[in-house]
């Protein structure tokens, strides 16, 4: 399985949907799967801010119930670096869109 590790090794996107692309294709979703080191606090969410490599281009998303599946889609395929939040803590990692 497809997998990239947080900088700090916080956190780990298990990529479902690889790969993944901008825009998102009707028959395939750009399924990721958070994993927290750490235990999340119940009822917390995940905060994903994404800068795509380059440019100005952001793009936000909160995922309820903190770090767990969810599907990120984002406006423009390239190389996203995402800034996660959730339960206290934070990490950074790089995942690449494909067109």
């Amino acid at each position: 399985m497809q997998h990239v590790f947080g900088a700090r090794g916080e956190i780990v996107a298990i990529l479902f949907g690889a790969p993944l692309r901008s825009p998102s294709p009707p028959d395939h979703g750009n399924k990721i799967l958070w994993v927290s080191r750490q235990p999340v606090e119940l009822g917390d969410r995940l905060e994903i801010s994404g800068v795509l490599a380059g440019t100005g281009l952001r793009a936000a998303q909160t995922v309820q119930g903190g770090p767990g599946p969810s599907i990120v889609d984002l406006p423009k395929p390239g190389c996203w670096r995402f800034t996660l939040s959730w339960s206290g803590r934070t990490d950074t990692l790089d995942l690449v869109y494909a067109p």
